[in-house]
């Protein structure tokens, strides 16, 4: 079995989170190796939409990393390949009754304190945003600062940045582990991590069937299957899987400009229920399709097609859209939200077991903060001091008892 012995870090997941870890990592002179046991982005990232927002996030600390990661997409499109297609194209949310538009305004007041910049949209104004509107909305908010990027497209070229870095050299990085790589960020497809190596309680690399990495840091980047690698490591984190599904149209010109999803898709990302919930979230795409979301449901890992999720997905679209009810929808697909059960993700270092940290758990927002999640990662292993306060995220919040219960066959 192959040994690597120089590393300062092993990211499990090569997913957009594991991918920004890397990326930051690596930019802060660490020598860090990627390990996946499938391909860049084959997870959740894969199936995701690529929704940056802000816009569904109330103020507090997931609006927080949220308005982070905004600034840091903008000055990763400036640097990483036009492929990852990154839109500024802001997002807007709309309100069928003036009841709604009051709890908009609302939710928008707290947003605005923490740095939102949301713009009331009177009921006669909305056309001029989106012509193609339903009528008789009541208003809406427009959210200009909401983007969106293509996901395997920016998981792929985070990781090939990372790996284009240079590595740490002679000086290293200030508060940086001892390394002596030469090269950026180091990946390995196609493995599962099959034990997380343990010296007297605190990490000392991961083992694969092919090699084992050693580094005194290891990087719960697994999305889904993050509960699983944290049991590898003795410790317990409840992520739960939450589907969702994604109707693609066929090719159309430019119908949809925004963003634009009905009220009461916040309600559906802040609710723990574990029926199915639907509320449309409808936006164009460079290459023509018009992506329609969302769903969610708590039912395992079961990858059984819901018809009834897919019929709501259409109603609801063409309900916002009526342009899109004679459109033909290409194909759809699904995939697993990692859930937590207070809705933020787990970021740092978990103190149960030192050296192993996490950064997983983000359900439906992970692509959005990938980036802000990298750099906390980052400032955890260089010792740097964190962008913003890390004790919301902190894996250790969660009372003892079962993580996620499936077992790693049921989660294929």
């Amino acid at each position: 079995m192959l040994k690597r012995h120089s590393l300062d870090a092993v990211i499990i997941g090569a997913g957009v989170v594991g991918a920004a870890c890397a990326y930051y990592a690596a930019r802060a002179g660490l020598s860090v190796a990627v390990v996946d046991r499938g391909p860049v982005a084959g997870g959740t990232t894969g199936a995701g939409e690529g929704n940056l927002l802000v816009s569904d996030k109330e103020a507090g600390p997931e609006l927080d990393l949220a308005l982070l990661s905004t600034r840091l997409w903008t000055e990763l499109a400036a640097v990483l390949p036009r492929e990852i297609e990154y839109e500024a194209k802001g997002g807007l949310v709309v309100a069928p009754d003036e009841t709604t538009v009051k709890a908009l305004r609302a939710f928008a007041e707290g947003q605005r304190a923490a740095g939102v910049d949301a713009v009331e949209v009177a009921a006669d104004a909305l056309h001029d945003l989106e012509p193609h509107l339903a009528p008789g909305l009541a208003g809406g908010f427009h959210y200009p600062q909401d983007a969106q990027v293509q996901p395997a497209q920016a998981a792929a070229r985070l990781l090939a940045a990372a790996a284009a870095l240079p590595g740490p050299g002679a000086a290293g990085a200030p508060g940086a582990l001892l390394a002596s790589s030469a090269s950026g960020a180091e990946v390995y497809l196609g493995e599962e991590v099959t034990e997380i190596l343990l010296d007297r309680g605190a990490v000392r690399g991961v083992r694969t069937p092919h090699r084992e990495l050693l580094a005194p840091a290891v990087v719960n980047a697994a999305g889904t299957w993050g509960g699983h690698i944290a049991g590898l490591a003795g410790v317990t984190l409840p992520v739960l899987p939450r589907r969702g599904f994604v109707l693609v149209t066929e090719p159309l010109p430019r119908v949809v400009r925004h963003k634009v999803y009905a009220a009461d898709y916040i309600a559906d990302v802040a609710s723990g229920s574990a029926s199915l919930q639907s509320s449309a979230v409808v936006e164009g795409t460079p290459s023509g399709p018009v992506l329609i979301g969302a769903t969610r449901e708590r039912v395992g890992f079961d990858r059984t097609l819901s018809t009834e999720a897919l019929r709501r997905l259409a109603a609801q679209a063409a309900a916002l859209f009526p342009v899109l009810a004679g459109i033909r929808v290409m194909r759809t697909y699904h995939g697993f939200r990692p859930y937590l059960p207070d809705h933020l993700p787990a970021i740092g270092p978990d103190p149960r077991c030192p050296g192993l940290l996490h950064a997983c758990g983000h359900e439906g927002a992970g692509i959005g903060l990938a980036p802000a999640t990298g750099l906390l990662i980052a400032a955890a292993l260089t010792g740097a001091e964190p962008p913003l306060p890390v004790h919301p995220f902190r894996p250790d919040r969660f009372a003892a008892g079962p993580g996620a219960a499936d077992t790693p066959e049921e989660q294929h």
